[in-house]
């Protein structure tokens, strides 16, 4: 009986040195977020010029721990032969990426990233698709499960919808079908090219919380009028939102990044 007694001790001593008490509450955890189209690093006021280092400047001035990427070039052209945007902003930034291409350009690939502070412990890519009458260039989403401080885990996510309303109710509806089964909490960001009050905003909302119902408009940059870029959570979970911004930055790119704080209980 001593010894069995003793081994308990024992036991509840390294679980509550190590933090590993199954019943401890978890922390509340805090980041920020941002969604960002970064028009393949190509400042609009300075013709072909390519800049990652401006929309690296914007990232690091804000401090987020994601970021969901919308235009990004890989090996293109334009770009540069040899060059991994998603990479190469990962690399100025500190943090760690992943990409998902959307199409062929220019001997390379175009599409979207995530970036993220938090160790990456599964991936996944999507490609959305588009009515067959409707032809336009093909979407994608990237999706990273990172582990958070707290051991727990969290899905964040970047998508650029397409053109045209039915196309991107089409890719609303392949984003829940692979995503809307996860226990796991998720954010997506992404360039939606879809106003608040449009249809396919209206179906997200049905499953996902935006972080602002009154966003301020994201582009054109100087004196912007449509609110096209969004940053949502999924419902029926422990994440909540507050202090969505809008960042005045009208130099590195033609869309203008968003931030949000996130909690989760």
């Amino acid at each position: 009986m001593k010894k069995y007694l003793f081994s308990l001790s024992i036991l509840f001593s390294i679980n509550v040195l190590g933090g590993t008490l199954p019943d401890q509450p978890a922390k509340k955890q805090r980041f920020k977020v941002m969604t960002y189209n970064i028009h393949h690093c190509n400042p609009p006021s300075a013709g072909d010029k390519i800049d990652v280092e401006a929309i690296a400047k914007v990232i690091n001035a804000e401090k987020p721990d994601f970021v969901a990427l919308q235009e990004v070039d890989v090996n293109t052209e334009r770009s540069g032969k040899g060059k991994n945007q998603a990479q190469q902003l990962a690399a100025l930034t500190g943090m760690k990426f992943y990409f998902s291409k959307a199409i062929d350009h220019q001997g390379g690939d175009y599409g979207v990233a995530v970036l993220t502070k938090f160790p990456i412990v599964d991936s996944a890519k999507f490609a959305l698709p588009i009515r067959p009458e409707l032809k336009e260039e093909d979407r994608t989403i990237a999706a990273v499960t990172v582990k958070l401080p707290d051991n727990r885990k969290l899905i964040f996510a970047s998508t650029h919808l397409g053109l045209k309303e039915p196309n991107r109710l089409l890719q609303a509806e392949t984003i829940m079908k692979y995503f809307g089964e996860t226990a796991l909490p998720m954010i997506l960001g992404g360039d939606f090219n879809a106003t608040p009050e449009s249809p396919v905003i209206a179906y997200f909302d049905k499953y996902f919380t935006r972080s602002c119902t009154d966003c301020k408009p994201t582009i054109p940059v100087e004196v912007p009028k449509k609110t096209i870029d969004f940053i949502m959570h999924k419902q029926g979970g422990k994440l909540k939102s507050a202090n969505t911004k809008v960042i005045d930055e009208q130099y590195a790119s033609d869309h203008l990044p968003v931030t949000a704080e996130f909690t989760l209980d």
